[in-house]
């Protein structure tokens, strides 16, 4: 037996320990990286053991299904609290939380119970699937008895019987808020990548995260998107046939803006509710922040497109709220991945503050932001300051240039706490003698006179035909 069959002997030895929130060492795709890494599910298909796990400190785009041939199994480190085997078929399958012990539920155990408990009040293990049942059930009982303390005796009966069909009603799925409770059930299948692939026009593009679509789609080797209307199906034959129907050649709603091949659409969340959830279920397989609202009245969609003689085909999209009490600019932003690194990020980002500058306030995306998300952000945001502390002339008085945080935030719409943590970052801000200082270092100015010669997509603000609406006064 050769060395490698050897090595490859021994990681095989302890398979039989790895279960569902354990996590080892596991050899990255197309690397010879162990980097430690968390199994969130395991599979077998045609007889052979397969594992999705998470990266630990890595980007969830890079979660995989693995073979066993590429586990450590000499390190594993059991989830915390399950050191007996009894747990591994009863372990909640976010590999997250300890199975906990709760008064008796309608709930079954998905495994095998615990050995029973000398405690007169019977127990049930709650795991797995029916932890969100068990916590619906908790905060159920916990309503009933504050409202038992302060009615009397005929309304806690009445109170009771009501609270009973609540419950009943909130075990159904919610139409607005999260996909699912941290630490449930549910949030470990929103853990896992559940598409293998989409076509949406001429691309095929690979996602890299999860996202609700149709049960009977996601088991399908390709998901076939309509590039117009956003529909989605389950083969080319059906989308051909789709085609033939579809009378969109560009996004629903009303063209704000056009230069050159660019053009920016403004969609009302309310008037065209189905294009906005199918914008919000395409959104959600490239963005691992993202809350998906089925409700999307509240929402406006800004959709950029790169038109041709075939049709305005997306590029990307941001969205915000109609009215918004932090003065949020943004609430979800993206570029697809066909046409990212060509500076389309920081052009749908330099079109959310041009509305702000038409809306006369300054704005900023809501936090916390992804990763490429902030780069993004950061970049743009360096650059619109720089630009205006440059073209800052000296006074008729002075020989130095003078210029105020509230200065450059009317100037740029950027947001005061933005300005500020951005000058911070870049430390361009110095105390000296009884006042700050801005300081521009040469390479500072070097970068960002190679970013200029870079960017060749401009927002000009003479080609948006846009007026800003009052949705406080629309709404009463």
């Amino acid at each position: 037996m050769s060395r490698i069959d050897d090595v490859l002997s021994i990681i095989s030895d302890g398979l039989q320990a790895v279960t569902e929130g354990c996590k080892l060492p596991v050899r990255m795709k197309n690397s010879e990286e162990w980097p430690k890494a968390e199994v969130i599910s395991i599979r077998q298909i045609k007889g052979v053991l397969q594992y999705y796990v998470h990266y630990v400190d890595y980007n969830k785009r890079l979660d995989e299904w693995v073979t066993e041939d590429r586990l450590d199994t000499r390190k594993i480190e059991l989830p915390q609290g399950k050191d007996d085997k009894t747990h591994t078929n009863t372990a909640a399958t976010t590999g997250l939380n300890t199975p906990k012990k709760l008064p008796t539920l309608t709930a079954v155990s998905s495994g095998v119970s615990r050995p029973p408990s000398p405690v007169a009040e019977e127990t049930t293990l709650v795991t797995g699937t029916t932890v969100l049942q068990a916590a619906l059930q908790k905060k159920t009982a916990r309503k009933r008895k504050s409202q038992n303390s302060s009615v009397e005796t005929q309304e806690e009966v009445d109170g009771e019987k009501k609270e009973t069909d609540k419950e009943k009603t909130t075990s159904t799925p919610r139409l607005t808020g999260s996909l699912a409770a941290p630490g449930t059930h549910d949030d470990a299948i929103t853990r896992m990548k559940n598409v293998e692939l989409i076509e949406l026009g001429r691309h095929r593009i690979k996602p890299w995260y999860f996202s609700p679509y149709p049960i009977e789609l996601v088991t399908l080797p390709c998901i076939y998107i309509c590039e117009f209307c956003l529909k989605f199906v389950k083969s080319r034959t059906c989308l051909q046939r789709h085609l033939t129907k579809c009378n969109l050649k560009h996004p629903p709603g009303n063209e704000i803006y056009r230069k050159g091949s660019i053009s920016f659409f403004e969609i009302d969340g309310r008037k065209n509710k189905l294009y906005a959830q199918n914008l919000c279920l395409l959104a959600k397989l490239f963005l691992d922040h993202k809350t998906l609202y089925y409700d999307t009245d509240p929402f406006l969609f800004y959709v950029m497109c790169e038109c041709d003689s075939k049709g305005c085909h997306i590029v990307g999209y941001f969205s915000k709220e109609k009215e918004s009490s932090e003065d949020y600019n943004v609430a979800c932003i993206l570029v697809l991945p066909p046409y990212q690194r060509k500076s389309y990020g920081k052009l749908l980002i330099e079109f959310s503050y041009e509305l702000s500058k038409f809306e006369g306030k300054t704005g900023s995306p809501e936090k916390p932001l992804s990763d490429l998300g902030l780069l993004s952000y950061r970049s743009y945001w360096t650059y619109a300051i720089l630009q205006v502390i440059l073209n800052t002339k000296p006074a008729e008085d002075s020989d130095v240039p003078q210029i105020t945080i509230n200065e450059i935030c009317e100037q740029t719409s950027i947001k005061k706490e933005d300005v500020i943590s951005t000058l911070q970052s870049m430390n361009l801000i110095n105390y000296y003698k009884g006042q700050y200082i801005i300081c521009l270092q040469k390479d500072l100015l070097e970068k960002n006179q190679k970013e200029i010669s870079r960017r060749t997509l401009r927002i000009d603000s003479r080609c948006l035909h846009w007026t800003p609406k009052d949705w406080g006064k629309r709404s009463k």
